[in-house]
């Protein structure tokens, strides 16, 4: 593992340590920035005082992010519980970091991505299924067949593993012989290794679940896929929406609401995301696309 690598990971990780304050995305952001437009030190020497000033940092901050870089020891340690656990680390610039992510969300792009399964999953053609936890019997339909014609078309499905939508449409996308990548809120070290399965998780391997992971990764779901379908949505609150709604705000990838006539989708449609009944799963690239066809993406 390069040196910058490692320097990710100690910068954006608690390392098994609740009490370790590592940097927000944004501060790793900042960052990552600053080092960019600047000349920076070669990876054979490790930074001083002296650079992190030269940043424009002051020393307060500029001795945290240097307390962070230290803790190579406790990285190390990190690492070979990750490894007798089967999960491998992703940074930024790591390569088989998705491109698409750097791509789509820049420097808001997860500083490191925890993995664990099938690694190939990453490099195949993916569409997203997001929707609620209490699903009516239609919208369970709908993300039943989202999942079926994923596996029957080619794509890799991605969701969050949550009750309702997620759970339905990875089931169906599983039984009919397709593949699946799970972006998870909760530790990575719990789920069980599968055929066709790829786990995914923010930040560390082993953090327990928290309201704001689970809504952070929503970016991460819709933004690896080349399309996202919508089940159901509550309106105007939840996970769903606030994921749907940045997705089309930042125009990440086309995406298809379930016609289920709710004032959640109708509202959706009027930013930007078009209805989709049942009957259009049936071929994907037939579903209206924006500027690039699906194949072009």
């Amino acid at each position: 593992m390069r040196a910058a690598e490692r320097g990710f990971l100690l910068l954006s990780s608690c390392l098994g340590d609740p009490m370790r304050k590592p940097l927000t995305t944004s501060q790793l952001r900042i960052l990552a920035d600053r080092m960019w437009k600047m000349d920076f030190p070669t990876e054979e020497r490790e930074l001083e005082m002296a650079d992190m000033i030269a940043l424009g940092y002051g020393r307060p901050m500029a001795a945290r992010i240097l307390k962070l870089l230290s803790d190579g020891a406790v990285l190390d340690h990190y690492l070979q519980i990750a490894r007798r656990k089967g999960c491998t680390p992703l940074t930024r610039i790591t390569g088989g970091y998705p491109l698409i992510l750097r791509q789509r969300l820049a420097l808001e792009s997860p500083g490191v991505l925890w993995t664990k399964g099938e690694l190939s999953l990453l490099a195949q053609p993916k569409i997203a299924l997001v929707g609620s936890r209490d699903l009516h019997e239609r919208n369970a339909a709908f993300a039943r067949e989202v999942g079926e014609q994923a596996a029957r078309q080619g794509y890799v499905l991605v969701s969050g593993n949550a009750r309702g939508a997620d759970r339905t449409a990875q089931e169906a996308c599983l039984n009919a012989g397709g593949s699946v990548i799970i972006v998870v809120a909760d530790s990575l070290i719990q789920q069980k290794t599968q055929n066709r399965v790829l786990y995914i998780s923010e930040e560390d391997y082993d953090l327990p679940f928290s309201t704001q992971r689970a809504l952070s990764r929503n970016r991460v779901i819709h933004a690896l896929a080349r399309l996202t379908f919508v089940a159901q949505s509550s309106y105007q609150t939840g996970g769903t929406w606030d994921g749907t709604v940045r997705n089309l705000q930042g125009v990440w990838n086309d995406v298809f609401c379930f016609d289920d006539g709710s004032a959640a989708v109708k509202e959706l449609c009027q930013m930007g995301a078009k209805p989709v009944k049942l009957d259009a799963l049936r071929d994907f690239s037939g579903l209206p696309q924006g500027d690039k066809s699906l194949f072009e993406q």
